[in-house]
């Protein structure tokens, strides 16, 4: 008898890009695009799953442009609140367990302290509301689940401020970055080697497994125009062709946005870390190895472009 397999959503965001892999090696791996299963559709979620009956679900695919769930609260509600709910009650009922993930926006911002996972989440704008909603759905659902709050994502796959500024450094003499919003930068290397290892031990010993509600993030914290900095000084010893002369730190109140953000998204990984013996590494590990890996091909281009 085959072993059933393990359905991941959301395969061709940037988070999903680097957990598919590490989770292929541990099992059967079902990755449904977008143009195949359309996650807006409840029944047709309801179907695929009947029909493959998943031992466990990672749904890393949400409503993540910020600014447009102002508008789009709809779609952002239908994606971040209603289907993680569907997800976990179908493991609920089927014995299945769930990874889902949520985001430091489900807090308001306050404070200096970073958020602990019994503080009381106060979102401050509709994405932050429709992320605390669907966690509020799997934590009712009664399923085996593993929420996982994570802040400030990039990776090499898909957008991200990390690649927003190796591309304004190149193109602009001037960068302008916001410096009163705090938090960690943290890599889709760093969720998915974690979220790999959490896997493996829902699948090993799924009724001795710790689920329910975790911060991950690396140590330590910045500002964006910390992480900024950070970026452009790893650019430059990679030999990131940059035009950039000056980074102006700004306020928040000089960069207006169609949604507000948190001040604080300082989050605090103890109970992730005691639980399941972890030692996070501090941020800037990660920022500086993506930007090594974007800019090793420039390394390349020299010896390609020769004349033979």
């Amino acid at each position: 008898m085959s072993e059933a397999p393990i359905l991941l959503l959301g395969a061709s965001g940037q988070l999903g890009w680097a957990l598919a892999p590490l989770l292929a090696l541990q099992a059967p791996l079902v990755a449904p695009s977008r143009v195949e299963l359309d996650l807006g559709d409840a029944a047709a979620l309801r179907a695929r799953l009947d029909a493959l009956h998943p031992q466990g679900i990672v749904n890393a695919a949400a409503y993540t442009a910020v600014d447009r769930a102002e508008t789009e609260t709809a779609l952002a509600w239908r994606l971040n609140a209603e289907m993680p709910g569907e997800l976990a009650r179908w493991a609920a009922a089927h014995g299945a367990w769930l990874m889902h993930y949520s985001t430091d926006y489900v807090f308001d911002g306050t404070g200096q302290r970073p958020w602990r996972e019994d503080d009381v989440p106060r979102p401050v704008n509709a994405y932050g509301r429709s992320k605390r909603a669907g966690e509020e759905f799997v934590l009712e659902s009664g399923a085996r689940a593993l929420i996982l709050r994570v802040s400030w994502l990039y990776g090499l796959h898909g957008a991200n401020f990390l690649k927003t500024m190796l591309r304004l450094g190149a193109s602009r003499s001037v960068v302008r970055v916001v410096a009163d919003q705090v938090g960690a930068p943290t890599g889709t290397g760093l969720v998915a080697a974690v979220s790999a290892g959490l896997v493996r031990r829902l699948r090993s010993a799924p009724d001795a497994c710790p689920t329910g509600l975790y911060h991950l993030a690396p140590t330590g914290e910045a500002s964006w125009y910390d992480y900024a900095a950070f970026v452009f000084e790893r650019a430059r010893a990679a030999g990131w062709p940059l035009v950039l002369e000056r980074l102006e730190p700004i306020a928040s109140a000089d960069y207006p946005t169609a949604a507000p953000r948190p001040a604080n998204s300082r989050l605090d990984t103890t109970r992730l870390a005691t639980t399941f013996g972890l030692r996070l590494p501090p941020w800037q590990d990660e920022v500086a190895r993506t930007v090594a890996v974007l800019a090793e091909p420039l390394t390349l281009l020299p010896p390609l472009m020769q004349k033979s």
